[in-house]
């Protein structure tokens, strides 16, 4: 008698719980919302689960966002990105009005050039005396609209250094934002942003590939070692990550344990090529602690592969390379699956949930 077919585990659809469960608590489907309950329910910060378990199901949005400036600082920095923006808004209304002030100096200083020029050129002009009153008032006027002038542009280059100051600030806080704080890449925000552009262009569409990538059985390794370790995995991982892939593709940690990477200027078979790079590379790295000798391996990644031209747009592209990935789990994981058309109905994922 033949033995029945072993039945595969289903995956746990761990977005679609997160974001069930946010509806059921009556909490707004935002980003930095999504990313303190879906770091919750992984599990890799017990003291942030306690404290969202605390507020229950009442959970005021200030409430939300002052635990999210505790352990998400690079994403809830509201007031100190609006102070930023309202010292840049005022440096420059000071600019514009020391423009307004010059212009109404040029402007009364052609006033006089044209009221001189009358009394010259008027029939009772009473020769030598009348020119040298009009050159005296034209070199008063000169004398004081350029001394004003100089005196304007002076506050311009002030104003302009200042406001270049703003500007670095500006661009500081725009990279912590958009920077993962403990692997150093671009986090989802950024990838979001970056994502969007790939269809600003046919070019860039047609040559360019998205890898998403996920830790295998990542959660066995935080429940065996501990999130500290679990920690270091992750950093470490994504630096191989970094260091395999070519240097100018965008490389994120875009929740938990998965990573993604924007590859440019790379053909369909390229960046097939990366992405088993990047699972060789990985596969391949001692997970060991030098100090106890404990291995903590092995690691090994499972990623989805889906070229820009195969998708509709950024919404599109992401889903298909997501469900490669899915399928890169349920066919054993430790491997690269590049997306096909027909892979759809065979995974019973809700994409709906990928919508922001």
């Amino acid at each position: 008698m033949a033995a029945a077919p072993a039945q595969k585990t289903p995956v746990p659809d761990i977005a679609a719980q997160v974001t069930h469960a946010m509806r059921v608590m009556g909490i707004a489907p935002i980003p930095r919302n999504y990313e303190l309950y879906y770091e919750a329910y992984i599990g890799s910060n017990p003291k942030l689960t306690k404290e969202l378990a605390a507020l229950g199901s009442k959970a005021t949005q200030e409430e939300l966002d002052e635990i999210g400036l505790r352990y998400f600082a690079h994403v809830h920095r509201p007031a100190t990105l609006e102070t930023a923006h309202r010292n840049l808004s005022l440096q420059l209304s000071e600019v514009l009005n020391l423009l307004r002030d010059e212009q109404h100096a040029l402007e009364s200083y052609n006033q006089i050039l044209g009221e001189a020029y009358r009394n010259i050129n008027g029939k009772s002009s009473n020769g030598v005396e009348l020119l040298r009153h009009a050159i005296n008032i034209l070199s008063d006027a000169t004398s004081a609209t350029m001394s004003e002038g100089k005196e304007r542009v002076e506050n311009v280059v002030q104003k302009s250094f200042e406001i270049e100051s703003i500007r670095q600030e500006l661009d500081e806080y725009k990279r912590i934002a958009n920077t993962d704080s403990l692997t150093r890449l671009a986090n989802r925000r950024a990838f979001d942003e970056r994502l969007t552009t790939i269809y600003n262009s046919e070019k860039l569409r047609y040559m360019t590939g998205l890898l998403v990538a996920d830790i295998d059985h990542f959660k066995k390794v935080n429940d065996a070692y501990g999130h500290p370790v679990g920690d270091k995995i992750l950093a470490t991982v994504g630096n191989l990550i970094r260091l395999t892939v070519p240097r100018e593709s965008f490389v994120a940690r875009t929740g938990g344990e998965e990573f993604a990477v924007i590859l440019s200027d790379l053909s369909a078979e390229e960046c097939q090529g990366v992405a088993e790079r990047v699972r060789a590379a990985v596969a391949a790295t001692p997970f060991k602690n030098s100090k106890t000798g404990i291995n903590y391996g092995p690691i090994t990644l499972s990623i989805g592969v889906c070229m820009a031209a195969e998708a509709d747009d950024p919404t599109d592209l992401y889903q298909k390379s997501d469900l490669a990935l899915y399928c890169a789990k349920n066919g054993g994981r430790n491997r690269v699956v590049h997306f096909e058309e027909g892979m759809r109905k065979e995974s019973g994922k809700n994409w709906l949930i990928y919508r922001r």
